[in-house]
């Protein structure tokens, strides 16, 4: 699983993220986030400020995103709260990365049903790319972890890269979107299996069939 725990506070870290402020724009959208709450609420607004910053810190980098102590450390400041009650919201949410990532970050779900579906063939695929387990590709494109489940059970195996899901995976159908990641193109997001639309079963549906073109009223029938 994922190491939760902060990169280590360094001095070239503080070099580098002791300065990090809101963007222009992205200081319009923390103080939209935190007047959603009463006055003197501010920390409500803990979780999407954590995740504000870490897409501010993922496009200065062309990756991802993470959170660098000083960064968490801005984000306590601005809403005015201790910084642990930042680093421990941080530190227990996955969506929050707490070391640098690549430019995709393909999150492999090994839950019960995704591996019963595939999921150590998904691994083995990614790591024949050269991925490592929570390091960053030599290339700066790829992180790998595996994650617990992420809710696409029907639809095993599955992975999210960034803020996509790919699902009903092969080896073959995840090299295909890696393939097209790289090429700086974006692949269908969903359930990979062709005629297949989300999570109705694999072939189609097998009752209520009439409810697929037009809001059919069965009361009638019944």
């Amino acid at each position: 699983m994922a190491d939760r725990t902060p990169a280590p506070d360094t001095p070239e870290l503080r070099a580098r993220w002791g300065s990090f402020e809101w963007s222009k724009e992205n200081k319009k959208k923390a103080d939209y986030h935190i007047a959603k709450y009463p006055e003197g609420r501010a920390k409500s607004a803990t979780m999407p400020l954590l995740d504000l910053a870490q897409r501010q810190v993922g496009e200065e980098t062309d990756t991802q995103g993470w959170l660098p102590l000083p960064v968490i450390e801005y984000v306590a400041k601005y809403i005015d709260v201790p910084v642990i009650r930042v680093l421990e919201v941080a530190t227990f949410y996955f969506m929050y990365n707490m070391k640098p990532v690549g430019k995709y970050h393909v999150q492999v779900c090994g839950t019960t049903p995704c591996m019963l579906r595939g999921s150590d063939d998904i691994i083995s695929a990614c790591k024949k790319r050269g991925m490592k387990m929570g390091h960053v590709s030599e290339d700066g494109l790829w992180t790998l972890t595996e994650v617990e489940c992420m809710g696409n059970c029907a639809t095993a195996p599955m992975v999210q890269i960034n803020d996509d899901n790919y699902e009903d995976l092969t080896p073959e159908r995840l090299d295909a979107v890696l393939d097209a990641l790289a090429a700086g193109e974006t692949p269908k997001a969903g359930t990979q299996e062709p005629g297949r639309h989300t999570s109705e079963p694999s072939g189609g549906p097998t009752t209520l069939k009439e409810m697929v073109d037009a809001n059919h009223d069965y009361r009638g029938e019944w």
